[in-house]
């Protein structure tokens, strides 16, 4: 049975989670900010979407005597903007992702998770690359560089967001970030697939047991990436293209032309018109050729309209009407593959 999950239980995870943030400052008897009422404020700030929110507060202490800031969030003395900045610059962001995983627990204790299971009670997780800040100007040490047609160079903070989600859902859940940044003792450039991969050794404890399927395009179809999220006891489900995997693809060729692969349909009146869905999927496939290979299982999906499929299969040319997308995947234990098909099918029309 689902329980209730209030705001202030989630806001006890919080300030219990920054009650020890480390401090670079010197000890002086004339500190006047703490790092929590940084950290709260810098929460405040976010959470209301508001840039203004704490120079509105201090207006409203002024002339009031009180502030929302204190009321809702806690904050004893408001900081300004620069002083949050100086506070909470000199720390790692990972210092924060015990509070995204407390909210996480939380959230399963209290059974609110249960609507996001799919696929044979897992919960599908997609890794996808943003970037939250780029200058040609600006820039620290933990900035990745690109150089750009004009000659100049572009600074960028990229990070992996991992979040839950579900079909037909438009909440998410976050997990803890990744960020791609230079790396100690790496003279080569960070990048999105080595993010993945720290970010699986990082959270692989705390929650592959929670039966955890990953979702990514083609960037992590990649052996290194698929071994290393089952040995950590993960799924996937990721976009396989043919330029990157050119030798998989003569295998199924090869297969397809000796009728190796099973094949299904399914169709569904969405308001419009009658859409249909082609399933082609075969299993134990390698993902490479050596000795240390995945055996995965491969499935193409293609989605046209009714009319489309038959003037398909009567060999016309249409172009635009269908879209057909290569996964790769591991099958969960004791799910169906049709079921798997059919749930990685609702997956990429999102």
């Amino acid at each position: 049975m689902t329980q209730s999950l209030s705001f202030d239980d989630l806001q006890a995870i919080l300030h219990q989670g920054i009650a020890h943030l480390p401090d670079h400052r010197k000890p002086s008897p004339n500190t006047r900010y703490t790092m929590q009422d940084a950290a709260l404020g810098a929460f405040g700030i976010f959470f209301t979407q508001a840039p203004s929110f704490l120079e509105y507060q201090r207006r409203l202490q002024a002339s009031q005597g009180r502030n929302n800031a204190q009321t809702l969030f806690g904050v004893q003395q408001i900081p300004c903007d620069n002083q949050i900045r100086t506070l909470l610059d000199p720390i790692a962001p990972s210092h924060f992702d015990p509070i995204v995983l407390a909210v996480f627990q939380r959230l399963e204790q209290h059974h609110l998770l249960d609507s996001f299971r799919v696929l044979g009670d897992q919960l599908l997780v997609a890794l996808d690359g943003t970037t939250s800040f780029s200058s040609q100007a600006i820039h620290c040490p933990n900035c990745l560089t690109r150089q750009l047609s004009n000659g100049q160079t572009l600074y960028y903070h990229p990070a992996i967001t991992p979040v839950v989600v579900c079909p037909r859902r438009s909440q998410v859940i976050a997990l803890p970030p990744e960020y791609i940044m230079p790396q100690d003792g790496h003279a080569k450039q960070d990048c999105e697939q080595m993010a993945g991969k720290r970010w699986i050794r990082h959270h692989a404890q705390a929650l592959a047991p929670h039966h955890v399927t990953l979702l990514g395009d083609d960037l992590y179809s990649k052996q290194p990436f698929c071994a290393l999220a089952l040995a950590q006891g993960f799924n996937f489900i990721v976009v396989c293209k043919p330029d990157s995997h050119p030798k998989l693809y003569e295998r199924v060729a090869f297969w397809q032309a000796n009728d190796g692969i099973t094949a299904c349909e399914r169709r569904h009146w969405n308001g419009r018109f009658t859409a249909v869905a082609l399933y082609r999927f075969l299993n134990d496939v390698l993902l490479l050729e050596g000795q240390e290979v995945t055996t995965i299982a491969l499935s193409r999906i293609t989605r046209s309209r009714l009319t489309t499929l038959r003037r398909l299969r009567k060999r016309a040319v249409v172009g635009g009407r269908s879209q057909t997308k290569t996964t790769i995947f591991s099958r969960p234990r004791a799910t169906m593959l049709h079921t798997t098909l059919g749930m990685a099918s609702s997956i990429l029309r999102r």
